[in-house]
This record gives structure tokens, C-alpha cells and sequence, in this order.
């Protein structure tokens, strides 16, 4: 199981009940967090979620309303008693970034790693999840995440006995290692079902869109996108600044095979993103607008 919050929905600065852009992911007790704006850890505090659990901070990109949370992020972390790393990770610029977000937080009872991405990249997670990272076009280095945490085959044990692998080897098999009974190799294939689908959330914020997006989201379960601007009317100044309308939004959605799409990072000129929701569902029927704290379990299929 996934678990997703939405800790801020705004963009360029937090408004009464609308925080910055920050959204929380959970899985087997790991916590990443995408994004940082100005007063991360206030809202946080309404989730009932721990601090503690964090170990992974993703960074869009370093513009301040996705970054300026950080030194009191970090700070709530140590005064939750972490001394386990927490690793930081983003664009091109996240390390000096970082180093003078730390002149106020200097001292911290865990080690701080900081990670800068080349771009387009595939690494691993806690929790058993896999990170997977697209330059996207804003009018700085920026990034589009997709987290996704695959399902292991389901494990056939009337195959396994068949075939006499005793139930002592049955977990060799399970991670993928074959076994040897009775001087015959058995794989993993004898024993495991077809593959199974995983649990897929995909974050993109601050960007226009781009050829590359819609393949990169694919199917996911959860897209949380940008809408800064509701008006089509606006799409001047989002070509101008690097964004994307509601519809634009949709479109991606709708072209990508989502699941469910969730608008987030409005401008502070959108005083209801309410009022443009229904042109985002002329496309995308499945899109809802982001509210903080809007918070989501997402299961297996199957399960």
C-alpha cells in the first residue's frame, strides 16, 4: 500500500489556507517528500504523520516556493529525535542550495546527503520503491518525478511441490534465485505467476507541456499536476513563465492513461480553482482540484 498527502497547493507564496507546494508519499513506514515550500512543517502537523519517518526529500526545483521550508523541515526531523540520513535530492544547483539553507540549521543530530540529478534517472528508494526522473521545461532546471512500487510475482506453491523444492527454499526463489533439488536447477519462473501490476504516483509541477511528459506518466495511478492558471485566456503568461493551465493539465492526464488526476501549485490570482474544475473534467473526467491535506491509500489492484 501507498499512502499520499497533499501538504500544499499553491505557488509563488502560501495564502491563508493554501500552503505551498509539498506533497508527502509513504510506504513500509518510509516517507518522501517532493518539495518544500514556505511552511512545510505547519501543515504537516495537521496530518498526524511522523517526522521521524522521513529519509528522502525530492526537489522540483530550487525556486523558493518549493524550497524555503527546508531549514524548518529539517529542524522538526531533529527535534524528533532522527539520527538516521536523510538524503536530499534534485536538480543541477540543489547542493549550494542546500548549503545556504543549512547556515540556519547548522547543526543536526543526522547527516544531510545531498544529491544532485543528471536529469533523466532511475534509482532505488526506501521502502521498496523506485524513483524515476524527466527535465521538464521551466525557466530553470527542473524535474518531474514518478515514485512507483512494484508487486513481486505471486509464489505458485503447488508448483514448488510438485516440482519437490522444499519449503525452506520457497523464499530463495520468491527474491528471484534459483535453487538446486536434487541436481536439477529449478528458476523462478517454474514457481512464480505473470507479472503483477505495481502502485505508481507521479508528481509534475513547474513546466509546460512537453513531448516526453505523457510516456513518462503513463498509466500511473495518482497524477498530481500543476494548473496554475484555470482562464485559457492566461496561456500567454504560462508560455511566458513556464506553466500550465487546467486543460493543459487534463490533456496530460487524459493522454498519459492516469487514473486520477489531482490539480495543485494555483497562482495566487486564482481565487477558486473550484470554478474551473468543470473545464478540467471536459477533458479529463477524473481530475479534482488539490486540497491541503487531501490524502489518499492507494492499494494492488487486487487487494
Amino acid at each position: 500500500m501507498v499512502d499520499v498527502c497533499l501538504l500544499g497547493t499553491g505557488g509563488m507564496m502560501p495564502l491563508p489556507g493554501r500552503w505551498l507546494s509539498a506533497l508527502l508519499v509513504r510506504c513500509e513506514g518510509h516517507i518522501v517528500l517532493i518539495d518544500c515550500g514556505e511552511g512545510t512543517q505547519i501543515s504537516w502537523r495537521y496530518t498526524g504523520w511522523s517526522f521521524r519517518d522521513l529519509d528522502t526529500i525530492l526537489l522540483t526545483h530550487l525556486h523558493a516556493d518549493h524550497v524555503a521550508g527546508l531549514p524548518g523541515i529539517l529542524f522538526s526531523l531533529a527535534f524528533a529525535e532522527r539520527e538516521e540520513p536523510v538524503r536530499i535530492l534534485g536538480p543541477r544547483g540543489t547542493g549550494r542550495a542546500i548549503q545556504a539553507l543549512r547556515t540556519i540549521v547548522p547543526t543536526l543530530p543526522f547527516p544531510v546527503e545531498t544529491v544532485e540529478l543528471p536529469g533523466t534517472t532511475e534509482l532505488e528508494l526506501p521502502g521498496g520503491m523506485l524513483l524515476r526522473t524527466l527535465p521538464v521545461a521551466h525557466r530553470v532546471p527542473c524535474l518531474a518525478y514518478v515514485i512507483h512500487r512494484p508487486r513481486g510475482r505471486r509464489f505458485l506453491p503447488e508448483r514448488a511441490r510438485a516440482l519437490g523444492v522444499p519449503v525452506s527454499a520457497w523464499r530463495r526463489l520468491q527474491h528471484g534465485e534459483p535453487v538446486t533439488i536434487d541436481g536439477r536447477m529449478v528458476t523462478p519462473d517454474e514457481v512464480l505467476g505473470p507479472p503483477r501490476r505495481g502502485i505508481t504516483v507521479a508528481f509534475v509541477t513547474d513546466t509546460r507541456p512537453t513531448p516526453e511528459l505523457p510516456t513518462f506518466v503513463a498509466g500511473a495511478d495518482l497524477l498530481v499536476c500543476e494548473g496554475m492558471y484555470g482562464d485559457p485566456e492566461m496561456l500567454p503568461r504560462a508560455v511566458e513563465r513556464g506553466h500550465m493551465l487546467f486543460h493543459e493539465a487534463a490533456e496530460l492526464a487524459r493522454a498519459a492513461g492516469v487514473e486520477r488526476l489531482w490539480l495543485t501549485h494555483f497562482s495566487p490570482s486564482l481565487d477558486d480553482p473550484e470554478a474551473w474544475l468543470p473545464l478540467a473534467r471536459s477533458v479529463f473526467p477524473a481530475a479534482e482540484i488539490g486540497h491541503p491535506h487531501r490524502t489518499l491509500s492507494l492499494r494492488f489492484p487486487d487487494e
